[in-house]
């Protein structure tokens, strides 16, 4: 069976992984010019379906909660398990409770606790809340390193790739452009999401921090080389142009009550890009002919899109399809 993922981001990348995995031959074609060029590039990388839980449905934290582990088998030593700091400023400390109502598989930390996990932080705050069970990664050198896997492996992964002149010579398509599909699939719409990075020798951590606002709350996920990744808004709207003035000031403002220090960070990057959700905000896999469409994975894609993959798997193995072997 011939099988052409179309999209490298995130959700075509580990659908393809997990089908190459089962033996199938698999193509993928981007349209981009390279891996991580959509809204997965600019993801946090946050593998937190505890943290998730607070804002999202159970389904969340029960496809999610094996996701640190895929990872782990599909890319060993790329995954940070450090679990997640939440911590809120003295005038916000309701939103901890409020936070830790609405979730499970956290402990709470006092001040000296605070300290002794993350050091610059000692002082700021009075109580957090850790999941332990937590990870995160890199998006983009995991999309990276699943595409050189991929290519390892002699399955086809092409880029700069427009029309479906090809789709011919497959036997099934698994659709996974995501953003691209909105207004084509119903009830698809585009949550903009904006994000930024800095760089500072300044400030040291060790594991995402999510800072709790009633308005603003952002998250803080340390990058290698003094990086920080800070993100994100989240606007109902499509739109992909750059980051707005009001949401750079408001990421830059909350990373600063954090900690003073960053505001002496140098600006690397600003990104922004409309992540595909449905109504439920929860991903799903339709059929449309020959067609799978994989989408829908909203701000959830390197938690949700090894569960999601592994469902595309079952789905093509228990229509009797065979996976072509591949020589020893």
């Amino acid at each position: 069976m011939r099988i052409l993922v179309k999209g490298a981001g995130v959700a075509g990348l580990t659908v393809a992984w997990q089908l190459y995995r089962h033996g199938f031959r698999v193509s993928v074609a981007e349209q981009a010019d390279r891996v991580g060029a959509g809204a997965s590039g600019f993801a946090g990388g946050m593998l937190a379906p505890w943290c998730e839980r607070e804002s999202a449905e159970e389904p969340v934290l029960a496809l999610g909660r094996l996701a640190a582990d895929w990872w782990e088998a599909a890319l060993p030593g790329h995954v940070n398990r450090r679990g997640t700091l939440v911590v809120a400023a003295g005038r916000d400390a309701g939103e901890l409770d409020r936070f830790c109502r609405r979730t499970s598989g956290w402990e709470w930390l006092d001040e000296q606790a605070i300290a002794a996990l993350e050091p610059d932080l000692a002082g700021r705050f009075r109580r957090a809340l850790f999941f332990r069970q937590e990870a995160h990664l890199d998006p983009r050198q995991a999309l990276s390193g699943l595409a050189a896997g991929l290519e390892e492996a002699r399955m086809r992964l092409t880029f700069g790739v427009t029309g479906d002149a090809d789709l011919a010579h497959y036997d099934r398509v698994i659709d996974c452009t995501g953003a691209a599909q909105i207004g084509r699939l119903p009830g698809l719409r585009g949550v903009r999401g904006e994000m930024l990075c800095v760089e500072t020798s300044e400030v040291s951590l060790s594991r995402p921090v999510r800072l709790l606002h009633p308005r603003h709350p952002i998250y803080i996920v340390p990058r290698q080389g003094n990086r920080f990744m800070i993100g994100a808004t989240m606007i109902e709207s499509d739109d992909t142009g750059p980051i707005t003035a009001r949401s750079l000031m408001e990421l830059l403002n909350a990373a600063y009550a954090l900690n003073p220090a960053f505001g002496e960070a140098r600006v690397t990057e600003t990104g922004a890009g409309a992540r595909p959700a449905y109504p439920d905000n929860l991903p799903r896999v339709t059929q449309e002919g020959r067609t799978l469409h994989v989408n829908g994975l909203y701000r959830h894609g390197f938690l949700l899109a090894p569960a999601i993959a592994g469902e595309v798997a079952r789905l093509l193995l228990g229509e009797g399809n065979q996976p072509e072997r591949r020589a020893s």
